[in-house]
């Protein structure tokens, strides 16, 4: 009889574990309280625009094709394109430039517009490389929970070259450091952004994180970021597994110390193993009410959440690309409101995404669908209805100052996510995005790990657990989880 699986959630950390353990030989059934899957990663369409509702960039394809191979399946059937640029970015003085793909155009652009050093970036970009490319087998793709992962050459190499990861000093002071333009420090502080932290906070080898995007490139999917879990739930669904929505799984099953299935409202499903892509704080607080909880990784100060207007712009605008970023004046101080004040900065950076650049599916002809963000405060009482809409008209109004448009008479379609919509249908702890920062030199250490210490047969998965934040650290989730699973079975 073939061994039961339970996936709680159809997040891409959800959807790549329940494709690993349907390899694996296991009968998986995925729950998800949503009626589609992806989690963050899904559409909506408002009259004649399509918008990704979530993650917007993406990077390190080959993450996904490593799926496709697993499942001995041609990845030609995941249609994507590298941008020929990156960002657009505009600062508060008018000054605006484009980042292309290219190296040396890169390197040009840098110098030319900044006055940066072509040598200089060259080097740092291949520091960046070197870094990702010697930690991602230890901090990405191994659990730092279990000694038998870290064991071996590649922790020699890594622990070597500790010196270039410049541990005791934050990314911003490695950035002003290097760098003489001001605004170039503040172009490379915002990749912070990508897993919900602080420039001015997290540790220095959370630069390599510029990797993905300025060595590797930016790539868009031809049906959108939807995609992407579309396609990866198309594999599971080949592999046999079995998707429940609109069915939410109320607790997990724990006896003398093992998992032994799931309750939801229709009933409950007995499994030898559950893999939670669920917020891990609320996979402890809802799910595991009776069982002890890993109380000082889940107090660790929350990644940042964010306000998302969604908006059908009824022109296009050439100026700009498929990512643009609208900085603001004081880039520490706005990082200062997120994670010390907790209030939204009056001098927002604004991110723009627009997908009918390279879809055009995705808007009617001469009009575009925008994705207008900022980063926020995760929700601690503050008055979101009153907040998101003073956020609407400044940010409405700094971009139309910054394109010479009233922006404003342009909409004819538009909704909105905040902090309360990001815990309310994504249950993100308090609107957190990706669960804990990474604001100390220690963070990578402390999130959770992908197993329970205490709960046979229980895993996790997914942006709020080891190895943290973003699509590529969320599909290696799964990865390093079926590693710990196996290796407990074999144990006994």
């Amino acid at each position: 009889m073939m061994k039961q699986a339970v996936v709680i959630g159809a997040g891409i950390g959800g959807l790549a574990a329940s494709v690993r353990l349907a390899k694996e030989g296991y009968q998986v059934t995925v729950f998800e309280a949503n009626g589609f899957a992806g989690g963050k990663i899904n559409s909506k369409q408002l009259g004649g625009y399509r918008f990704d509702m979530g993650p917007s960039v993406f990077t390190g394809p080959q993450y996904v094709k490593e799926l496709y191979d697993l499942c001995g399946e041609d990845f030609a059937d995941f249609p994507f394109d590298r941008l020929e640029e990156s960002f657009t970015y505009y600062y508060p003085d008018g000054h605006r430039f484009t980042l292309p793909h290219n190296r040396d155009e890169l390197l040009n652009v840098l110098h030319e517009e900044l006055g940066e050093d072509r040598g200089t970036v060259a080097r740092y970009l291949k520091q960046a490389g070197k870094n990702y490319g010697r930690i991602s087998p230890l901090f990405i793709e191994a659990s730092l929970h279990r000694f038998r992962h870290l064991n071996g050459r590649r922790l020699l190499t890594a622990l070597a070259t500790l010196p270039a990861y410049r541990l005791g000093r934050t990314m911003d002071q490695v950035n002003r450091s290097t760098f003489r333009n001001p605004k170039t420090a503040q172009l490379f502080n915002r990749f912070a952004s990508y897993n919900g932290s602080s420039p001015y906070l997290a540790p220095a080898m959370l630069n390599m994180i510029s990797h993905l995007e300025l060595n590797e490139g930016v790539f868009l999917p031809r049906e959108g970021m939807v995609q992407i879990p579309n396609k990866v739930r198309g594999l599971a669904e080949k592999l046999g597994v079995q998707f429940r929505f609109h069915e939410k799984v109320e607790e997990i099953d724990v006896d003398d110390h093992t998992v032994r299935g799931v309750r939801t409202a229709q009933g409950i499903y007995p499994a030898d193993v559950v893999f939670s892509n669920m917020d891990v704080a609320f996979t402890y607080e809802r799910l595991l009410p009776k069982e002890e909880r890993p109380e000082r990784i889940l107090s660790q100060e929350k990644s940042s959440s964010a306000i998302v207007f969604y908006l059908g712009v009824k022109r296009s605008f050439p100026e700009l690309g498929v990512h643009n970023i609208f900085f603001s004046e004081d880039y520490e101080t706005e990082y200062d409101h997120i994670f010390r004040k907790k209030e939204l900065y009056s001098d927002p950076t604004i991110y723009l995404n627009i997908t009918s650049k390279r879809v055009p599916a995705d808007a009617p002809a001469g009009c575009e669908n925008w994705f207008l963000m900022i980063n926020s405060p995760v929700n601690v009482g503050q008055d979101w209805d009153t907040e998101t809409r003073k956020m609407r008209t400044i940010m409405i109004e700094k971009v139309s100052r910054a394109l010479g448009t009233d922006v404003e008479a342009l909409i004819e379609e538009e909704t909105v996510m905040n902090p309360v919509a990001i815990e309310e249908w994504y249950s993100g702890k308090i609107g957190s995005i990706y669960g804990n920062a990474s604001n100390n030199r220690f963070a990578a250490f402390r999130r959770h790990a992908n197993f329970s210490k205490k709960i046979r047969g229980l895993y996790f998965v997914g942006v709020t657990v080891h190895p943290g934040g973003g699509i590529p650290l969320a599909i290696n989730s799964a990865k390093i989880a079926m590693r710990c699973l196996r290796e407990d079975v074999r144990s006994g």
